[in-house]
C-alpha cells in the first residue's frame, strides 16, 4: 500500500523488521513533529530508501581555495577521512573536536584517545551536577546499608507498612540508576576521552547486567565506575576479574544462590558463552558444571557482620567493599576445567579459572571479533579479526593494543568511507552533541535519556545478558527510522527541553543553532553527503528544517 498524504512514510516497510521496544506514545508527544512528517513525506521518503539499502555515498566537495584540482581533491578526501575517523571512536564530531584532529593529526589524536588523560576534567558546569546526584553523595556500601534497614525495621509489620517499605527500598535502586545514566549521558557528551567513554559503554554492554533487577541499580553506579571504566581500554584480565568481584553482576546473574550442595550455573555458562569463549568456544556442559563450582561462595557483603564460617576458614574470608567470598559457601573439591585441574584452594580458584578464560585462544577471537564489528559494522573481514586475535594473544588480552591492531588495518581504514549503521546510542548521542556544540552544557538530561527509551535502547535496561544487539538489521525497521526523524526534530526544533530544570515551562535564552551543514561546510564532516540529501536539504524553509532533514539523513545514520 502506498503511503497517504496524511500518513507518516512507510520508509521500506517490507524490507526491514520493527525496531525493538520503540516507545510510539511517548514519539506522539512530540510538539508539531508528526504533522511536520506527512508534509514532509514526497521529500524524505528518498532519504529513508537511502539509509535503509546503501552505504555512505560520494557527494560534491565544499567548494575549496585556488589550488590545482587533484591537489584539492587529495585535502578534501583527506578531511573526509579525518572526519571519518574522529566519528567512529568518539560519539560524534564537534567543532572542537574537529580542531583538536586537525591540530594533533589523526595519528597523534588516536593515540590520545587510546590512551587517555586520566586528569582530563569534564567542563565545571556537567561536573557539579554529577557531583549533585545520589551516586555521588552516597556510597553503594550506605544505600545498601539504607535498604538493609528499611526492610529489617518492616519485618513483622502490617502488610501496608511492610509493602510501603519494599517500595522504599526499591526507589533507592531505580534512583541509582537513573543517576548512573545520568552520569553516563553527561559524561559521553562531554568527556575529552571519548573513545574511554565509547568503550565503557561498550563493555557495559558486553557485561550487561539489568538495572532493575533485585537491588541491582543499588550497585550498578560502583559497577560502571569501578569494575569496567578503569579497564576500558586495559587490560581484558583485568576488566573480567573486576565484573566477576562485582555485586551487580553477581547478583543479575544469580551467583549469590551458588553455594556448594546448591549449585546454580546460570553465571557460569553466561561467563564463557557471552563474556569470554563464545558460544563456539569449545567448552562443554562439564566445564560449565565445574566453573560453577569453583565459584562457589562469591556473593555479597552483609552488613550486619562478617559471615560465620569455622575457624579453619576464617583466613580465606575476603571481603572488599559489597563483595564477600564466603569459604563456608565454596565448594572446596578438586575440578577439571578447560582440560587443567583446579585444585580446591578457596578463591585462588577463581584467580586460575579467570587467568584460563581471559588467556584463551577462543576468548581472544571471540573479542576480537566483536570489537571489530562494533568499528567496522557487520561480518567484519575475517583477516583483520585473525590479526586483532594475535595482538590480543601477544599482549595478554590488551585492549588498546588490540584496538591499534584494527585501527591500523587498511580494512578499516576503508569502512570510514563506507560507515556504520548507528545503534540508538550512537544515533542520539551524535545528534547532540554535534546540534547543541555551541550551547552551554545541557542542564536537563531527561529528554536525551527519553529519547534512548523511545528508540528501544535505555541505559543499563537489557533484560537479557546478551546486551543490546548492534546489528543494522537490528535498528534499521521502519518504525525505527520514522522515530528517528521524531528525534531528529525535536533536537533540531526544541532545544528549550533540554535547559528547562525542575517545574520550569517558561522560555530559556539560548544560542541560535546554525545551519549545520553551511558551518561545517569544507571541513570533511559531510563531504559524502549524496545530491538526493543536499537537494532535500536544500528545501528546507529555515535552518531549523535544514538541521532536521540532515540529522535524519541516511548519511548521519552511520558513523
Amino acid at each position: 500500500m502506498s503511503a497517504g498524504p496524511f500518513d507518516p512514510p512507510p520508509i521500506l516497510t517490507a524490507c526491514c523488521r520493527q525496531a525493538p521496544s520503540v516507545n510510539q506514545k511517548s514519539i506522539r508527544s512530540m510538539p508539531s513533529s508528526r504533522s511536520l512528517l506527512r508534509r514532509l513525506a514526497p521529500l524524505l521518503l528518498p532519504l529513508a530508501a537511502l539509509a535503509l539499502s546503501a552505504p555512505l555515498r560520494a557527494g560534491p566537495a565544499a567548494p575549496g581555495p585556488a589550488l590545482h584540482p587533484a591537489a584539492w581533491d587529495r585535502q578534501a578526501e583527506t578531511r573526509a577521512l579525518d572526519a571519518a575517523l574522529l566519528n567512529r571512536i568518539t560519539w560524534g564530531a564537534t567543532p572542537a573536536e574537529l580542531a583538536r584532529i586537525r591540530e594533533l593529526g589523526p595519528q597523534r589524536y588516536l593515540q590520545a584517545q587510546l590512551h587517555p588523560d586520566p586528569n582530563a576534567r569534564l567542563p565545571a558546569a556537567v561536573q557539579q551536577r554529577i557531583d549533585a546526584l545520589s551516586i555521588s553523595r552516597q556510597s553503594a556500601e550506605d544505600a545498601h546499608a539504607a535498604q538493609r534497614k528499611l526492610r529489617q525495621d518492616a519485618r513483622g509489620a502490617a502488610p501496608g507498612p511492610k509493602q510501603q517499605a519494599q517500595r522504599d527500598a526499591r526507589a533507592i535502586s531505580r534512583q541509582r540508576a537513573d543517576d548512573t545514566a545520568t552520569r553516563a549521558f553527561y559524561r559521553a557528551l562531554y568527556s575529552p576521552n571519548q573513545l574511554q567513554e565509547q568503550m565503557t559503554w561498550f563493555w557495559m554492554n558486553h557485561f550487561n547486567v539489568y538495572a532493575a533487577k533485585n537491588d541491582v541499580g543499588t550497585y550498578i553506579d560502583q559497577y560502571e565506575e569501578r569494575a569496567i571504566r578503569p579497564h576500558a581500554l586495559g587490560k581484558f584480565r583485568d576488566l573480567l576479574a573486576a565484573t566477576l568481584r562485582s555485586p551487580a553482576m553477581l547478583v543479575y546473574l544469580d551467583n549469590t544462590q551458588n553455594a556448594a550442595g546448591r549449585i546454580n550455573e546460570n553465571y557460569a555458562r553466561e561467563l564463557m558463552e557471552l563474556h569470554t569463549l563464545g558460544v563456539k568456544g569449545g567448552y562443554t556442559q562439564a566445564d560449565v558444571q565445574e566453573l560453577a563450582r569453583i565459584l562457589t561462595g562469591l556473593g555479597v557483603h552483609n552488613p550486619a557482620g562478617p559471615p560465620k564460617v569455622r575457624p579453619a576458614l576464617r583466613g580465606q574470608v575476603a571481603q572488599d567493599g559489597l563483595f564477600l567470598f564466603n569459604p563456608a559457601r565454596h565448594d572446596y573439591g578438586d575440578k577439571r576445567f578447560l582440560g587443567h585441574t583446579i585444585h580446591g584452594a578457596g578463591l585462588a580458584e577463581v584467580d586460575e579459572a579467570v587467568n584460563l578464560l581471559a588467556r584463551h585462544p577462543a576468548t581472544a577471537r571471540f573479542i576480537s571479533a566483536k570489537l571489530a564489528a562494533y568499528f567496522m559494522g557487520d561480518a567484519p573481514p575475517a583477516a583483520v579479526v585473525d590479526r586483532m586475535a594475535r595482538t590480543f594473544l601477544a599482549s595478554d588480552g590488551d585492549i588498546a593494543a588490540t584496538l591499534q591492531t584494527l585501527y591500523a588495518s587498511p580494512e578499516f581504514t576503508q569502512s570510514l568511507k563506507i560507515g556504520v549503521f548507528k545503534d540508538p546510542v550512537h544515533y542520539v548521542y551524535s545528534a547532540l552533541r554535534l546540534a547543541y556544540a555551541d550551547l552551554p552544557p545541557i542542564a536537563n538530561p531527561r529528554p536525551g535519556l527519553a529519547m534512548l527509551r523511545q528508540l528501544g535502547q535505555p541505559l543499563n535496561q537489557r533484560l537479557t545478558p546478551d546486551g543490546y544487539p548492534l546489528a543494522q538489521s537490528d535498528w534499521a525497521g521502519s518504525g525505527q527510522m520514522t522515530a528517528r526523524f521524531e528525534v531528529a526534530r525535536a533536537i533540531a526544533a526544541a532545544p528549550q527541553a533540554f535547559f528547562r530544570e525542575g517545574g520550569d515551562r517558561g522560555p530559556v535564552e539560548l544560542p541560535r543553532i546554525p545551519d549545520l551543514l553551511r558551518e561545517h561546510a569544507g571541513d570533511g564532516l559531510f563531504a559524502r553527503l549524496s545530491p538526493t540529501t543536499r537537494d532535500t536539504i536544500a528545501q528546507a524553509r529555515n535552518a531549523r528544517d535544514a538541521n532536521t532533514y540532515l540529522l535524519a539523513s541516511p548519511e548521519f545514520m552511520r558513523r
